[in-house]
């Protein structure tokens, strides 16, 4: 598949998942996508307040794209197979994909791995290797997107632990919408 035409998927609102089983490629849709907010909907967890305060993780992006991707699948049963690693590779190559990490010294603690086009940040998947890394990554990551100016951050499927950080869903007409506005508006996500 082609740059091109991969952004054009994730520009209708699909995004990609290797069926677990097979391998096989395809594009998926929703009725509701999963956003997180980036006003003041977002919800840091009073629990989790005192840790990204504290400084116990810094923040790095794209310093270990490769690694971010293997995290996120590394699992039991994962919908990132490898054709799809190739696909984001082959996007952070061109600027797309990105990854948003959080370190804790030398050893990378967890991450986000999306891709960025225009003011929309797609999350793909996330992991983590120390805990809470994760969860510290997407509070940072929120803070990063605005102030880059995003206005959407889809995390595509609704989960309990999105909607602890005020994640809602969209409807799909409503979605697109949004979509397309923040596709033409200008932002860099590094």
């Amino acid at each position: 598949m082609e740059v091109a035409a991969i952004l054009g998927g994730y520009a209708q609102g699909y995004f990609l998942m290797a069926d677990e089983k097979t391998g096989s490629l395809n594009w998926y849709g929703t009725k509701q996508h999963a956003v997180i907010p980036l006003d003041e909907r977002f919800h840091c967890p009073r629990s989790l307040r005192p840790l990204v305060r504290s400084g116990r993780f810094q923040v790095k992006i794209n310093s270990a794209f490769q690694e971010v991707v293997e995290g996120c699948a590394a699992r039991p049963q994962t919908w990132i197979s490898p054709e799809l690693k190739h696909i984001y590779r082959s996007l952070h190559q061109a600027g797309f994909a990105h990854s948003f990490e959080t370190w804790q010294g030398e050893t990378l603690a967890g991450g986000i791995l999306g891709i960025a086009m225009g003011a929309a940040f797609i999350g793909e998947s996330m992991f983590h290797r120390i805990p809470n890394g994760s969860k510290v990554a997407l509070v940072k990551l929120v803070q990063h997107l605005q102030a880059r100016g995003f206005r959407l951050f889809d995390a595509q499927l609704m989960n309990p632990h999105l909607a602890r950080f005020g994640a809602f869903e969209m409807d799909g007409p409503a979605y697109r919408q949004l979509l397309q506005e923040c596709i033409r508006i200008p932002c860099s996500f590094v």
